[in-house]
């Protein structure tokens, strides 16, 4: 399938910004499971500087330099992707839980920095108690890890419900294992901290998901949202995706911007300023299906 997506974020304020500066990851991956055919992104002011960059985790960011006065900013991603998605793998079959934890902490004299960083702790999947005891269900002795971790984000999908009221991005795991509520990057972080707490690796992915209006009703412009999931990673298939937010493996309705080793990696918009005050911003996301 083909997408197009619009991402368009606006911020208004009260006094004037002198200056500012913004890290922003807005631009799709391309990969295996997907290729980006094309992407612009639009800020109002012009910025006096724009340098894109590809990050650690190869994924591709912009640091914009806005040095005229203003009291709005716009920034507006456009993207056009074509998503390609793999079969689904047959998690039954895939190595057990516990070979996959031993192998990752390079246990059998093979170590790969680039797997045992998922595997650490990060701020918002600081290792807790309750989700200890919530995984453990989903973790029995010798149970294949693809098959556990499915098994974990049905039961996220399950036992959460989804609040964009009940949580900010401040908001940590042990609270929302508590009231069992929040928003997909919560659902996201519940589920990395429960795998990393057994010693699994886990990574944060950012990106977007189609959505359909209520049965009879017209889809809303500017009605969609940014989207978050997970990756699991096992021996023989490397990274596979799980989305606890709706209980399913992500097939060709997911677009991935960017992962890391949670939400403060991959933040769409981050930055500082010089002046301006009661920051206000809204956003407008539209994904829709080309072909």
């Amino acid at each position: 399938m083909t997408f197009e997506v619009s991402h368009r974020t606006t911020y208004t304020y009260r006094k004037p910004v002198l200056q500012s500066e913004h890290l922003v990851y807005m631009t799709p991956r391309s990969g295996l499971r997907q290729t980006v055919l094309r992407h612009s992104l639009l800020i109002e002011p012009a910025p006096s500087g724009n340098v894109a960059l590809t990050d650690y985790f190869g994924n591709s960011s912009a640091i914009l330099s806005i040095d005229d006065e203003h009291t709005e900013l716009i920034i507006h991603a456009r993207s056009t992707v074509e998503v390609h998605p793999p079969g689904p793998p047959m998690v039954a079959l895939s190595t057990v839980w516990e070979q996959v934890a031993s192998k990752a902490r390079g246990e059998n004299g093979e170590l790969d920095i680039t797997v045992l960083e998922f595997v650490s702790a990060s701020r918002h999947t600081k290792i807790v108690r309750e989700a200890i005891d919530y995984a453990r269900p989903s973790f029995p002795p010798q149970r294949p890890v693809l098959e556990a971790a499915l098994d974990l984000t049905q039961r996220i999908y399950n036992d959460f419900t989804f609040d964009d009221t009940a949580t900010d991005i401040s908001t940590p795991v042990s609270h929302v294992l508590h009231e069992r509520r929040g928003v997909c990057q919560d659902f996201a972080h519940v589920a990395i901290t429960c795998l990393r707490s057994l010693g699994l690796p886990a990574r944060y992915v950012s990106g977007y998901l189609l959505t359909y209006p209520p049965p009879g009703l017209e889809k809303l412009k500017g009605a969609d949202a940014s989207h978050a999931w997970i990756s699991v990673w096992a021996p023989e298939l490397g990274w596979v995706d799980f989305d606890p937010t709706n209980g399913i493996m992500p097939a060709n309705e997911h677009i991935t911007v960017a992962h890391g080793r949670d939400y403060d990696d991959v933040s769409p918009i981050s930055g500082v300023l010089l002046g301006g005050s009661k920051q206000e911003m809204s956003v407008a996301v539209d994904v829709t299906v080309v072909s």
